[in-house]
């Protein structure tokens, strides 16, 4: 374990000065000057730039064991001006949450990713950070029917479907078991946003439509969302059985791409 801790500050010290000197000092407002004997910027600079010691921050350069908060990470990210994946990778690295990590990006599917749907045979749909569902393709129009129309102004919600529709006890095979575990899986994805307006506007509604998700709600049961046997009652082909595969885009990993793999008792449509 201490070999391990050891072996993250010494990355952490070598990422930050392959950061550092691959920097040029007109970009962060230094001057180069032909006096400048190092490539980069240098380490007073730096810490000036983030508002730290530079002892401090030769410190970690150097992997040492030093105390690195949230907030001092933070003002080096920005001072460095990492992108997103460098200040994940920081963060990582530290072994700190980053403050501003869970920003809300916009709730939106690419047109790549909607022009996806189009070609994937099988019913598929996307789920936004709070499981609107922002888009889907003709089999998961054909499988959910009036569940999914273009008619309405703000998007279906998969949560707000399940324990609102009239038909979902209905429609969904094993309501009971599906709901709950749908409810666990709801709160593990939110688990960094539990603040966010929107999110908390969304549980009260349902809270208040049904006494079943404000009682799985409260039992704070936490479950990654996985795939797996999805049955359903459709109302003209009868039960189909389909096993459900989830996937994150790189680009947009606050988006969900369900796909549903159709059992041996689903007819399939060319």
């Amino acid at each position: 374990m201490a070999e391990q801790v050891n072996n993250r500050r010494k990355e952490l010290g070598e990422f930050l000065q392959a950061i550092r000197k691959r920097g040029t000092p007109e970009a962060f407002g230094f001057p180069a000057g032909p006096r400048r004997r190092i490539k980069g910027l240098r380490r007073e600079e730096v810490a000036q730039l983030a508002g730290i010691s530079t002892t401090w921050y030769t410190w970690i350069e150097q992997g040492r064991d030093v105390n690195m908060s949230a907030e001092a990470l933070l003002r080096l990210a920005q001072a460095l001006k990492l992108n997103k994946t460098e200040r994940a990778y920081l963060f990582d690295l530290a072994g700190r949450r980053d403050p501003q990590g869970q920003i809300q990006e916009e709730d939106l599917a690419s047109t790549t990713l909607t022009d996806v749907l189009g070609n994937i045979q099988i019913p598929a749909y996307i789920l936004g950070s709070t499981w609107n569902v922002l888009a889907w393709n003709k089999q998961a129009a054909d499988l959910f029917g009036d569940w999914f129309t273009e008619e309405s102004v703000i998007a279906p919600n998969l949560l707000r479907l399940v324990f609102t529709a009239p038909n979902a006890k209905d429609f969904v095979v094993n309501w009971e078991v599906r709901s709950k575990r749908l409810v666990a899986e709801f709160r593990a994805d939110c688990r960094s946003r539990l603040e966010e307006p929107e999110l908390q506007a969304l549980v009260n509604e349902l809270s208040q439509a049904n006494p079943a998700f404000e009682q799985f709600w409260k039992q704070h049961d936490v479950l990654e969302r996985q795939g797996g046997l999805r049955e359903f009652n459709h109302l003209k082909e009868g039960l189909l059985s389909y096993q459900q595969v989830t996937m994150r885009p790189v680009d947009q990993e606050q988006l969900k791409l369900v796909m549903l793999m159709p059992g041996a008792n689903v007819p399939m449509v060319a």
